[in-house]
């Protein structure tokens, strides 16, 4: 779901960049209203959550890869809105360090991934859950709902926005300028991939841990008004989270099981093989940004083989965590300090 540079046109990635600047204005907003420091390491988690779960593919039986976004799940712990600037973060690490989803199609990938997912999901698990306690059965179903549906909603966004590429951009003849693949054939891939094996497995995903935090802090599915954690309880609350994301770096390697790539995210070399061509505007696009250091989560000049690209797999993963958590770090000491300075009594008073 990562579309990359070239597969659409400057004018629809200015149309989404115009799209989701008021909804990251608007997060942002929703988020420092109520934001406590203390609550910051909990988004620190789930963004790294995001980015981890995101590197487990799966196979799809048409030969394409899929995975999990974690958007539900965000949006139940945390709110959608907190959960929309998570994921945008962590789209943002996934762009610019790994080359996984393009620059000018980073607003259409968060229109999709950080907006659509999250809000939907959210959307339909409260319409289940209700008013029901904490740790009722009709959490974590609704959670799952939320999640099949609201990852399969992205899935149809994606698809149409690939899908309505060749029949607005195209040349005097009639060939495409960026993704060649016209809505009757990118609707139903991307949808397959996803009502299939990619929903179920956000649906499993989410269920599981709203499961998990029902019996390990029920208290963590309440997050009306970014609900204050008291103070001095974040890091020994988070620990077993922590850890949690800490295995799921050490075990990320069973992604590269999964062998193909996921639908609509080929590189020129697969597209051409596909398609007998490269369009002009999507060749001309890709390589917008070529200087991600890690392409691909590999390495320039290491051995490819399995254990090797383990390694590096891992290794970016940890590179992520810690990018996430520096930057959570250090927005919690701004918003400490920012706390200090209104409190501090005004001279003379």
């Amino acid at each position: 779901m990562h579309i990359p540079d070239g597969y659409l046109s400057p004018a629809t990635c200015v149309t989404f960049g115009a799209a989701m600047v008021p909804v990251w204005a608007m997060a942002v907003k929703k988020v420092k209203a109520c934001l406590k420091s203390r609550y910051i390491p909990l988004m620190a988690i789930g963004s790294a959550f995001s980015f981890t779960i995101m590197m487990y593919n799966v196979p799809i039986p048409d030969g394409t890869t899929a995975h999990a976004v974690g958007g539900a799940l965000l949006a139940v712990v945390l709110g959608p809105w907190a959960a929309s600037i998570c994921i945008t973060i962590a789209l943002a690490i996934q762009a610019l360090l790994f080359g996984d989803g393009g620059i000018w199609t980073f607003a259409a990938n968060c229109f999709n991934m950080a907006f659509l997912i999250p809000f939907s999901a959210y959307g339909v698990y409260r319409l289940v859950a209700g008013k029901s306690e904490l740790k009722s059965a009709r959490r974590w179903g609704g959670a799952a709902i939320g999640g099949y549906l609201g990852i399969n909603a992205a899935a149809l966004a994606a698809g149409v926005e690939l899908g309505l590429q060749p029949v607005l951009f195209h040349t005097a003849n009639g060939t495409p300028l960026y993704c060649p693949y016209p809505l009757h054939f990118a609707v139903p891939a991307m949808l397959f991939a996803h009502l299939t094996l990619a929903g179920g497995l956000e649906a499993v995903v989410t269920a599981l841990v709203v499961r998990y935090l029902q019996s390990y802090d029920a208290n963590l599915l309440d997050n009306r008004e970014m609900r204050a954690i008291p103070a001095g309880t974040a890091p020994a609350r988070y620990r077993k989270l922590w850890w949690g994301v800490g295995a799921m770096v050490i075990l990320s390697p069973l992604g590269l099981l999964a062998k193909g790539t996921a639908w609509g995210e080929w590189s020129t070399e697969e597209l051409s093989k596909l398609v007998g061509f490269i369009p002009s505007g999507l060749e001309r696009l890709s390589e917008s940004w070529s200087h991600a250091p890690f392409p691909d989560y590999s390495l320039h000049g290491f051995d490819q083989g399995f254990w090797s690209s383990a390694g590096i797999y891992i290794l970016c993963a940890l590179i992520a965590v810690g990018l996430i958590f520096a930057l959570t770090y250090l927005l919690s000491r701004f918003q400490a300090a920012e706390t200090g300075r209104k409190e501090e009594p005004v001279k003379g008073s």
